[in-house]
């Protein structure tokens, strides 16, 4: 049995500081290709559930980096999803918001 460690959570304080302060980390919108088209934080890149195995790899190679994944309001599965699966591919730094 794999345990998969606790997710760990960011405020929207503590992710508006990391980006106004140009703070190196990976944002993640774990919605829909068209979802993602409509609307989305800037520089943010598209991932939703379904393609965190094909696209995990090559759009976050360092599994060091700091990851924040969201989705589109509090009660959205999506965000936990991807940034579980994440966890479980090995990266190291991911956080949801």
């Amino acid at each position: 049995m794999v345990v998969t460690p606790a997710l760990r959570e960011i405020s929207r304080g503590s992710l508006w500081r990391k980006i106004e302060r140009e703070h190196e980390l990976v944002i993640v919108d774990a919605l829909s290709p068209i979802s993602f088209a409509a609307s989305h934080l800037p520089g943010a890149i598209n991932m939703p559930p379904e393609r965190v195995d094909d696209l995990a790899e090559r759009r976050i190679p360092d599994h060091d980096a700091e990851v924040v994944v969201y989705c589109a309001k509090p009660d959205c599965v999506s965000s936990v999803e991807v940034a579980t699966r994440l966890i479980e591919l090995g990266y190291r730094n991911v956080h949801h918001y």
